[in-house]
Parts: C-alpha cells; structure tokens; sequence
C-alpha cells in the first residue's frame, strides 16, 4: 500500500509500505480519508523535533491530525465501532503511572507515544489503531473529520483557561488554533476578541461570531483592549502565537486576578517583570494536548460547527501529493490557514 515516509530531515518519499496486520483484542483497521498538517508536523519534517526535544525518529509516517472508516474491528471492541464508521483518531496515548496522569493530566504524560510521531500516522492507506484512541464522529466531509485534533488543543485552551459565560476573552492569532479557540469560548458564551496582522484571517473569525482587531502595535493593541473591556482588562487572555510580543502584551493587557494561557509554541523568551506577578496575581498557564474526554468534547463542536470550520481548510493535496503538500504549507504560511492531504472526499 502507499505511504508518505520521512527517510531524512527534509526528505518525503511515496513509498509501499507493507499491509498492516489484522487488528487484535481492542484494535480496529482504519482507513485514514483526510489528514492535515501543522507546525509540529513541519518541525518533525524539517529535524528539529528530534528525540531529544520529544520527537521521533526516521524514517516515519506522519499525520496525527486524521479521520478515517473502520475497516476491520478486533475482538472485544465496544459495539459503537463498526466497519464502514468513520472515527476521527486522538492521537496521544500516555503511560497511566507517571505523575501527570496519576493527577489526571494524561495529556502530559511524561512518557506520551503520539501517532504520526512516535509511531507511523494518517498518511498511509490503511493502519492499526486502538479503539480507545478512536471517536465516532458525523460529518459531511472526510477532511472535518480531520479538524477534530486542532480543535481539541483549542478546548484543553479554555478548559485550562476557565472560560465561563458572559466573559471577555482576547485572543491573540488567528492562525487554525487560534481560530478553533475563538470557536470553543463562543460556544462556552465568551464574548471574543481576536486579533491579528492578517485581515484575511480575521475575516474568519468574523465570520465565526468573533469581534475582531487588526495587531499593528503592542501599545496600540492594549489601548483598544483597555477600551473594549472598560478600562478593567479581559479576565481572560490566550495567545496563540507564540510570539514574545504578544504574550508579553497580554500580560500587559489582562485584567487583574485573570488568566493567561499560552497554547502558541516557539523558541522565543520573554521579558516579563517580575513584578507584574504580585501586582495583577493573575495565573499564567499552559496549554498543551487534551486529555480523552476533552477530544469528545471537540468532536462534538466540529460536529454541530462544521460550517464555520470547514473555512479553515485552504489547501487540498492527494496522498500521492504530501511531499508538495509540506513544502507548500512551510513554504507559505501567510497564505495557509490549513492544509489537508487527502485519500477521499
């Protein structure tokens, strides 16, 4: 069967890759229809998630952002998997010991296996996976299948964030995971504002419900901010950016006794006085995968919000395409919201 295989940094192959085995006790076969790709992809791509920082190891199938249909289904599988289903697949699996997941933060595992890193992922035509990993979902599409990944960092985002009704919440980048938490705090009956240098993508978050500000400077942004929330500052703050200005801006922007949470990823480092801390006691917070029930809760919103999603997808490629795919999608990032590499429709 075909698969796109990483051999090397940089270097994406078509290959045939041998059939994966029938599954076994708590396993199903599946089918991946629609794979997209984001930043930790690229990184894995281009050799800087490496095992050192918490990557795998060549030669791998990518691809932990997938939906697909049941195949086949391994001996005591909970009766809602059935062949032809179509799931879409959380990709970590943790350990259940260490001290993360005795806490109940599985999604911080320390010895986390993620699919399409650790082990070989969606960009293949068929693969094995356990049926605990898998969610029914019902879309129109293949590829929003595929969505429920990204919004699922969005909702661990205001989980973490304690985003409650009525609330005002700025979000900084409308890049897909800005856009999908823009999505999540709507739906929890925040009043959202996103902000951001592309009015392209602002235009997305227009469309889903969100008011909207154009990033031009840090000291123009906070005067706006300071206006929009009454000259109180937004409880809540969630950057995902990952950009030392506008996290610091964001710092600078909150309100007293409120919640930053920081999903965006980079190797910047801030420049935040220390002092700050005591005067707002506001909680800086981190935001990374999401534990199993929070998945179910994002394949609920991109099952009800399927429409408004399906905007963040502009780009298209057949699995025979993915290494033009990546390239692509590194090669432009003003112009991508979302690539998805696809088997079907």
């Amino acid at each position: 069967m075909r698969a796109a295989v990483i051999t090397a940094p940089e270097t994406m192959v078509l290959d045939d890759v041998p059939e994966p085995a029938e599954p076994a006790a708590g396993e199903l076969l599946v089918a991946p229809d629609a794979v997209g790709l984001c930043g930790s992809d690229y990184h894995f791509f281009d050799g800087t998630l490496s095992p050192a920082a918490g990557g795998g190891t060549f030669p791998r199938i990518l691809g932990h952002e997938f939906g697909g249909v049941i195949e086949a289904v391994g001996p005591g599988v909970d009766a809602r998997f059935e062949t032809g289903r179509r799931v879409a697949i959380h990709p970590l699996m943790s350990c259940g010991e260490c001290y993360p997941c005795r806490t109940g933060r599985t999604n911080r595992c320390a010895t986390f296996t993620l699919i399409g890193i650790h082990v070989d992922g969606g960009l293949q035509e068929r693969l094995v996976v356990p049926a605990s990993q898998a969610f029914p979902i019902d879309v129109p599409t293949a590829r929003l299948a595929a969505l429920a990944e990204p919004v699922s960092i969005a909702v661990r985002a205001v989980v973490r964030a304690r985003v409650a009704d009525g609330e005002q919440v700025v979000v900084l980048g409308a890049g897909p995971i800005g856009q999908s938490v823009a999505l999540a705090a709507l739906d929890r009956g925040a009043h959202v504002l996103v902000i951001d240098p592309l009015d392209s993508r602002l235009e997305i978050a227009r469309s889903l419900g969100a008011q909207t500000l154009q990033w031009t400077t840090a000291g123009e942004v906070a005067a706006f901010v300071a206006d929009w929330s009454d000259g109180l500052g937004p409880p809540v703050v969630i950057d995902a950016t990952g950009a030392a200005e506008a996290i610091e801006a964001g710092v600078d922007m909150v309100a007293l006794t409120g919640r930053v949470a920081v999903v965006g990823m980079s190797g910047a480092q801030l420049g935040l006085r220390v002092g700050t801390f005591a005067e707002k006691e506001f909680d800086m917070l981190g935001v990374a995968c999401c534990n199993d029930d929070e998945f179910g809760v994002a394949v609920d919103l991109v099952q009800r919000h399927g429409a408004a999603l399906d905007a963040l997808i502009t780009h298209e490629f057949g699995l025979d395409e993915a290494p033009e795919a990546i390239a692509f999608a590194i090669a432009n990032p003003a112009q991508v919201m979302k690539v998805m590499v696809r088997n079907s429709g």
